[in-house]
């Protein structure tokens, strides 16, 4: 299945906590790093680190990389039974695709990124900065993909409330690009159970092409040829019934969504 929702919309569920990353508060982690950095490990501007498992690059792919995925341009999807997929705009543009499966999802969004250089531990200081600004609670772990991000975001609820939802931040730093997952639902409150959106998220392939990005560009991407859209706010059953990105913690509401029924 694929949905379509606006970027403004997608803080209502866990697939989007990823709107609170900016970069406010890099001139007071700067200060701090320099006052004790030097017992402390070096985090930015590390190579990339291996990729045995994945997530892969296109040209590491034997045979047709699409095999067995969903072509969204930039990213190719790992198709799995009984999955959902719902892509995410800014402005014109698809700039992420969640994969909601049972009552867990992730999102996941490629960045270009520095030839020789990752991005991840940098993008990581950043979460976690917006998410305590916020009143969020941040826990960093090393997890089945790395190191992650286990945060407790603030939401608002429906009677008017504020909530948490918990999400897992994933990432991993490839050649000129970084894709990001971020997992909600029972994989966020749960990790043990999430190993098959960890899967996914090993089994995508990133298409950044040759042209030139900035570093932190979204990579584009696109609907498949053969997706059939219906109007926007048209809502499942299980979406009238209440949201299952709320981890256990209140019915979160999701933003309006065009649907494609594969």
């Amino acid at each position: 299945m694929f949905g379509r929702r606006k970027k403004n919309d997608s803080a209502q569920d866990g697939g989007a906590a990823e709107q609170v990353v900016d970069a406010t508060g890099a001139d007071e982690r700067d200060e701090a790093e320099g006052q004790d950095g030097a017992a402390a490990p070096r985090r930015m501007n590390l190579p990339p680190a291996p990729r045995p498992d994945g997530p892969w690059d296109a040209a590491e792919v034997l045979g047709d990389p699409a095999d067995g995925r969903v072509d969204l341009g930039g990213i190719l999807v790992p198709g799995v039974e009984g999955m959902e997929l719902r892509v995410e705009v800014a402005g014109d543009a698809i700039v992420a695709a969640t994969v909601v499966l049972g009552d867990s999802a992730v999102q996941l969004q490629a960045f270009a990124a520095p030839k020789k250089e990752g991005i991840w531990g940098e993008v990581r200081d950043e979460i976690a900065t917006g998410i305590t600004q916020q009143g969020g609670i941040i826990d960093e772990a090393e997890g089945p993909l790395g190191w992650e991000l286990r945060a407790q975001v603030p939401v608002p609820l429906p009677d008017g409330q504020t909530g948490a939802q918990l999400v897992r931040f994933v990432g991993v730093d490839g050649p000129r690009w970084f894709l990001r997952g971020v997992i909600s639902g029972q994989g966020a409150v749960r990790p043990e159970s999430a190993g098959v959106l960890e899967q996914i998220f090993r089994d995508t392939v990133v298409v950044r092409g040759d042209g030139p990005m900035a570093p932190r560009d979204p990579i584009v991407l696109k609907l498949p040829n053969d997706a059939q859209m219906v109007p926007d706010g048209v809502q499942t059953t299980e979406e009238q019934e209440g949201s299952r990105f709320g981890g256990g913690m209140g019915q979160l509401e999701r933003g309006p969504e065009i649907t494609e029924v594969r």
